[in-house]
């Protein structure tokens, strides 16, 4: 094993033992006290803003080009003057249009307090630079300098990116919500479109400005895909079920909070009977299911680790399932269990080195999870498909694979794409066709 990243797992267990993860403490950066300079002070050619990368550099310095150029962050705020944004408003009978008005800005634009706005800071920037990267009031001068450190850096206000934990509340903060901010069924109803996310596909696809190289792991620590990937399965769970028992957002009036059940129970014609007993969650025909795709990939990814810890999941997952229909002291009771539990997966992902063997397994308990029916709701489908094109990547990535036996399962990923590429047009039978052929090309 590379020396450095055996350096990066022992310092990772070092730190989640102690309990010490810059994750804990990180203030996501819309709601720190420290000033945003605005994405101009980054965008300099002898700064972050080159047209192409610098050989002699520790970084590409071509970042801002790059977020302009390819990245959708930077065209956030120009969404909130199209049509769609502006039915989305009328339809919520927000007082101001969809791009002057708070609950859209705080998502689409990089809206910290006017008190925070540096000279450069704008709007119309849309998801700069310090929306990620925290503040650069007290950093943007030292993080040129080698006689600083990065743990200096984030004292300074610097966030996190590079915690798979941290990086996941921070993009989750948007791509779900947090206790601030929080894109219910009532906005989807308007016309929002519905949200889904994987952290290790969105982080791949972003697409990346960095390079995680040895002078990278020299300064960080660095997380396999196969971490990145489980970390962010088991932090969207754990948001999700903070969010269940949120008085503030887990209810509707006297409903709970319809977002966080399986949209694909309800929206889909009642012609196509599409219901079958699921064994994960217990529950007769006519119970809206909870979203629980993230439950579910959870649980495969801890029985390659932890046999026993992925069994508990199960049952407790199952209680949570069971407990919607005992009243609100039930699922609260539940989502204890269950949270702690998760806190628990965390740390125990974040630890373990992968090895091709667990990515194998995960792959094969993927796989026969959904033949047994358990991913036939369309969230959980979804979630399937970018797990196994991050496994296929990591087995090919290490060598586990050959050229020949990549190439192949990428046609068998393909089919998978194809069945959950449109979520009105979403058919069960389709995507467990696609996973049999995806099995069989599965290297024994």
């Amino acid at each position: 094993m590379n020396v450095l990243r055996l350096r990066s797992l022992f310092l990772i267990a070092l730190l989640f033992t102690a309990g010490l993860l810059h994750a804990a403490e990180a203030v996501i950066p819309q709601y720190a006290k420290e000033k945003h300079l605005g994405v101009g002070s980054c965008s300099s050619s002898t700064c972050h803003g080159s047209v192409t990368e610098w050989q002699k550099s520790n970084i590409l310095q071509n970042e801002y080009v790059t977020w302009t150029r390819e990245d959708a962050h930077s065209k956030a705020y120009k969404v909130l003057f199209d049509d769609t944004s502006k039915r989305i408003a009328r339809n919520l009978g927000l007082k101001k249009p969809a791009h002057e008005a708070k609950i859209c800005l705080d998502c689409h634009t990089d809206n910290v307090a006017a008190a925070q706005r540096g000279e450069k800071h704008q709007i119309a920037d849309g998801i700069g630079c310090e929306a990620c990267h925290g503040g650069a009031e007290r950093w943007i001068d030292s993080h040129t300098t080698d006689k600083t450190s990065h743990d200096e850096n984030l004292k300074e206000g610097l966030y996190p990116t590079e915690d798979p934990v941290a990086r996941a509340r921070l993009c989750l903060s948007c791509h779900f919500g947090d206790e601030n901010k929080f894109v219910t069924h009532r906005i989807m109803g308007a016309g929002h479109p519905r949200m889904s996310f994987e952290l290790d596909t969105f982080s791949a696809i972003q697409p990346a400005h960095y390079q995680v190289d040895e002078d990278y792991a020299r300064r960080k620590p660095v997380f396999s895909g196969v971490q990145m990937w489980a970390i962010g399965q088991a932090t969207s769970m754990k948001e999700y079920l903070d969010v269940l028992v949120d008085p503030k957002r887990g209810k509707d009036g006297i409903f709970p909070e319809l977002v966080l059940f399986d949209c694909h129970s309800c929206h889909h014609s009642m012609r196509d009977q599409r219901w079958k007993p699921r064994r994960g969650t217990g529950l007769p025909p006519g119970i809206v299911r909870f979203n629980d795709a993230n439950f579910i990939m959870l649980r495969n990814i801890i029985g390659a680790v932890d046999a026993g810890l992925a069994k508990k999941l199960r049952s407790e997952t199952r209680t949570l399932h069971r407990s919607v229909i005992r009243g609100n002291a039930a699922v609260k009771a539940a989502v204890l269990k269950l949270s702690a539990t998760t806190e628990k997966a965390i740390a125990k992902v974040a630890g373990h080195d992968f090895s091709d063997k667990d990515v194998k397994k995960i792959l094969a308990s993927i796989i026969s999870e959904g033949l047994a029916g358990e991913f036939q709701d369309y969230a959980a489908a979804e979630q399937t498909t970018m797990a196994a094109g991050n496994v296929i990547s990591v087995l090919e990535g290490s060598g586990a694979i050959t050229e020949a036996q990549y190439n192949k399962l990428n046609k068998s990923l393909d089919r998978l794409y194809t069945a959950t590429t449109n979520d009105d047009k979403y058919k069960p039978k389709a995507f467990i066709s696609a996973l049999r052929v995806l099995k069989q090309d599965v290297p024994k």
